[in-house]
């Protein structure tokens, strides 16, 4: 059976960490985690909020395209997701898109808040996501 967006949205549900995977100058690959601000609700777009001066944002501003890793712990109960997203990043440093972002969790990481100088949100817009939960596994195209 094929899992649709709305299905692999509903198994990633509880995951706030995905690692970020950018181009570096040199065309390395650089991995980092960041969380997803409690945005969970997966439609194929993703925020995550970082500084103007971090490697992160130097390497999107050079080369858009990124990759997300995300995966869930299998329970008693259920099996775990692994979903890897290929898509393109956005720069944004729009305060009214910072605000409907934030939650407050984000003010151990940026002492001003919204407000912070450098804030920069970054937006990763989906354009090919592959699956794997237990023995199924497919691909799913945005």
């Amino acid at each position: 059976m094929t899992k649709t967006l709305k299905d692999i949205a509903t198994d990633m549900a509880g995951i706030d960490i995905a690692i970020l995977s950018t181009h570096t100058d040199l065309g390395q690959i650089a991995n980092r985690p960041m969380s997803n601000n409690g945005d969970v609700s997966y439609d194929g777009t993703s925020y995550y909020f970082a500084l103007e001066s971090t490697r992160a944002v130097k390497d999107i501003q050079r080369d858009p395209k990124v990759a997300l890793g995300f995966s869930s712990e299998a329970g008693l109960l259920s099996e775990g997701i692994y979903v890897a997203v290929e898509g393109d990043a956005e720069l944004i440093r729009d305060k009214a898109a910072f605000k409907q972002h934030w939650n407050s969790d984000l003010d151990k990481w940026f002492e001003k808040g919204a407000d912070t100088p450098g804030l920069t949100l970054i937006r990763v817009k989906a354009n090919r996501l592959t699956y794997w939960k237990g023995t199924e596994e497919g691909e799913i195209r945005l």
